[in-house]
């Protein structure tokens, strides 16, 4: 009887351990799980925070969080899916009531979203989709028309080309490979202008959507080809670290090589402002309040869009100066 005794004292002391090394442990409100403080826990999987677009997403998920009086567990996954699946996993381990994350690819995720689903645990996907047969393993997807983004992008360059039949030599930035804004960025791009043999991707090469990546990407473009017309990037970082690229090889950015962009951060449009960038197709990050909205209600069991679409707009050289000052990002 002893050493039963001095067993279950052992057992407490460990699980009194194990509770300790966990922040915020979840319980709930709503659902019976949630927080002891009776909160609505949240757990959020960041992609990670490669551009100025991806900090001001995860600045507007803590405040619109804090905000709206929600516990939010928060992981930044460093671009890597095992790091995500890893930070999924722990959530459900800690019983929150609702799973939010941004999916660094597409595919690859129906085993983990599974595992929530058996755990009664809803899954809201935000900015980024899957690629899943299997549309039940999430209540809804938050965010952006990357294709349509692509469209605006090559909408804008049929438009500026108008009216002439010579060759327009274009190079492409893509996205993380494998990931929802590359694949559809490139796929919408690439459907407006295939209908003119005027316009060749002569290069499209993955830039990672990190700066430094991006003018590693257009040294090697411009070093492998000579005459460069226009440079498409799927990110505003990418195509800032492509600029300091073409002036560093004596060319002019916005008029030597036009320059196409998305994202729409800050940067962006001081680089407008300086003719350096001709047209910034807009991806709004400010995701939070309507995912702390679609938070409480997939948590109460109440019905949602499965589709929950952002406003963008196209914003040119000539709208630059005038939009800058109301620029939250």
């Amino acid at each position: 009887m002893a050493h039963r005794a001095l067993r279950i004292i052992a057992a407490a002391l460990v699980g009194g351990v194990l509770s300790a090394c966990t922040t915020e442990p979840a319980t709930t409100g709503t659902t019976g799980k949630g927080s002891s403080d009776g909160k609505l826990v949240l757990g959020f999987a960041q992609v990670g925070a490669e551009s100025g677009w991806r900090t001001a997403n995860t600045k507007s998920v803590r405040e619109a969080a804090e905000k709206a009086g929600i516990t939010l567990k928060f992981s930044d996954a460093q671009q890597k899916q095992e790091n995500q699946i890893k930070a999924i996993r722990t959530f459900i381990q800690q019983k929150v009531d609702v799973i939010a994350f941004s999916p660094v690819v597409e595919s690859g995720w129906d085993t983990v979203l599974k595992e929530a689903k058996n755990a009664g645990i809803p899954v809201i996907l935000t900015d980024r989709a899957v690629d899943s047969q299997d549309t039940s393993l999430y209540r809804t997807f938050l965010g952006s028309d990357f294709v349509k983004e692509g469209q605006e992008a090559g909408k804008w360059l049929v438009k500026e080309y108008e009216g002439t039949s010579e060759p327009v030599n274009v190079v492409e930035l893509q996205g993380t490979t494998g990931s929802a804004p590359a694949n559809d960025r490139k796929a919408g791009f690439a459907d407006v202008i295939k209908g003119d043999p005027k316009f060749k991707v002569v290069a499209s090469q993955t830039g990672d959507f990190t700066r430094a990546k991006g003018k590693e990407v257009m040294q090697a473009f411009l070093k492998s080809h000579e005459d460069i017309d226009v440079l498409y990037a799927h990110n505003d970082d990418m195509a800032l670290g492509a600029i300091q690229a073409i002036e560093e090889a004596g060319k002019k950015p916005g008029v030597d090589i036009k320059v196409i962009s998305v994202d729409g951060i800050k940067d962006a449009f001081v680089a407008m402002q300086e003719k350096k960038i001709n047209v910034v197709v807009e991806c709004n990050p400010l995701l939070g309040g309507q995912l702390m909205e679609l938070a409480k209600k997939v948590v109460a069991g109440e019905s949602v869009p499965r589709r929950v679409e952002v406003k963008e707009g196209v914003f040119t050289q000539d709208e630059a100066a005038a939009a800058l000052p109301g620029r939250q990002y």
